[in-house]
């Protein structure tokens, strides 16, 4: 089936050549832009992602290229999917490098990524949601988690979230403990919690970001989201005050037993489930897991039990009680090397279907459609969603999203050993330190 479409060029898109970082076999320079002209011919199309395969996500969008390719014969889409995310970005930057990305790839607004669109790698979704006539519907917080510093919006989000600490009553009660009021109050918390016989912190160390996560906390509270913008391009260092609160205060939660033991190899469901199971007492997770965390589902011990609280305070915060981590995950880049008409109208086809058919899900969507609550919610669910519409405008952008690849890979690597207590708060500085100047300049370099 072919079908002509006619789009006048987008204003302004720049043709930029490849950068040498990225290698490969540049070719001719890539527009940035959305517009394109020409026949429709359907074809399979690949996207490379790293989501759950059971996750709503993947469902939506499945059901959703069935519907396009019942109405163009010859199209599908093909799911090129890596579950753990440490393998899957070692995969994309490894297809990205040599030039051979597929048709859609997820990516998060990371410098790697930034350096590609920079290249003119990958299309302006701006551009493409104007276009499209949908812009306008997105939450400003799910598109705002997808730019680069320079504001450039260059991936689509499929999902949004907020992070909170789950936390289990009873488990509270017993250790005579109560909802933090500051970050600071977390360690005799956990410490309370621990000598009770129970895990304070679950913790999914195998995948590496949900422990990445607590050294984010500290700076943001202190000093505001431009600690980390500034700190990656080597402008701030950890040896400063938020850097070293944050890393004393995470050696001392290791110290209160905070974390489970073998929390560096467990898994992500293995957290959730020692949460789940009544084992630990806190779970800090998005509201993307609340048909886990919020449903009848699970046993009925459970059901009054499970609460939440938002990220604490510090003494003198320079980020308000509203405003935390809320991300709209990993988002979805277009290839500008084979964007064509064809995906450009897939695209237009999903987008304009995607936002009803995902809140249909229950989950919180990257859109204003509000999600229909399961049949199977606790009350907790509803309260959890509701946050979403009070959210204040800073927003705590995960350290993994903006650190230079080797300065992410020796934080995580470190952050283990020093919870476990095996270095020095001292020595994490120096070394984190050391590695920093030693790759963000060149890394950030124009």
């Amino acid at each position: 089936m072919k079908r002509k479409q006619f789009l006048a060029l987008a204003a302004g898109a720049a043709a930029v050549p490849i950068i040498s970082a990225c290698g490969g076999d540049a070719g001719p320079a890539r527009s940035t832009g959305a517009a394109v002209e020409g026949d429709i011919e359907p074809r399979t199309i690949s996207w490379l992602l790293s989501r759950p395969a059971n996750g709503a996500v993947i469902a939506t969008m499945e059901e959703i290229a069935e519907e396009y390719a019942a109405e163009h014969p010859g199209f599908a889409l093909e799911l090129i999917t890596t579950p753990d995310r440490p393998s899957y970005i070692q995969k994309y930057e490894t297809l990205a490098t040599a030039d051979k990305l597929p048709e859609l790839f997820d990516t998060d607004a990371t410098p790697f990524a930034a350096k590609l669109a920079a290249a003119g790698r990958m299309i302006d979704v701006q551009d493409l949601l104007e276009q499209i006539g949908i812009l306008e519907d997105f939450r400003p917080a799910a598109l705002n988690y997808q730019r680069f510093d320079d504001g450039a919006l260059h991936m689509i989000p499929l999902e949004f979230g907020v992070e909170v600490f789950w936390y289990n009553a009873e488990l509270f009660e017993k250790a005579g403990v109560e909802i933090p009021e500051t970050l600071e109050d977390m360690v005799p918390l956990c410490e309370k919690l621990a000598a009770s016989g129970v895990t304070p912190l679950a913790v999914g160390g195998q995948d590496a970001w949900p422990l990445e996560r607590y050294i984010a906390f500290q700076p943001f509270r202190i000093a505001g989201p431009e600690y980390v913008q500034n700190l990656k391009k080597g402008d701030a260092a950890f040896a400063d005050e938020p850097g070293t609160a944050s890393v004393r205060w995470l050696a001392a939660l290791g110290q209160a037993g905070a974390f489970q033991e073998g929390f560096s190899s467990a898994g992500y469901a293995d957290a959730q489930a020692l949460f789940t199971s009544g084992r630990a007492a806190i779970y800090n997770m998005g509201t993307w897991e609340l048909p886990n965390l919020a449903t009848t589902e699970l046993p009925a011990q459970m059901h009054e039990k499970i609460g939440f609280f938002t990220l604490p305070v510090t003494d003198g915060a320079a980020t308000a009680a509203n405003e935390f981590v809320a991300p709209s995950g990993i988002g979805v880049a277009i290839n500008a090397k084979t964007y064509d008409p064809l995906v450009r109208d897939f695209l237009a086809f999903a987008l304009s279907r995607y936002p009803e058919k995902y809140a249909a899900s229950g989950l919180l969507g990257p859109t204003t459609i509000a999600p229909v609550t399961p049949e199977t919610a606790l009350p907790i669910y509803e309260q959890a969603v509701a946050m979403a519409d009070d959210l204040g405008e800073a927003t705590l952008m995960p350290w993994d999203t903006q650190l230079d690849p080797a300065t992410n890979s020796r934080l995580q690597q470190d952050l283990v050993l020093l919870v476990q207590g095996d270095v020095t708060p001292e020595d994490f500085i120096t070394t984190m330190d050391q590695t920093l100047t030693s790759n963000a300049p060149k890394y950030f370099e124009d």
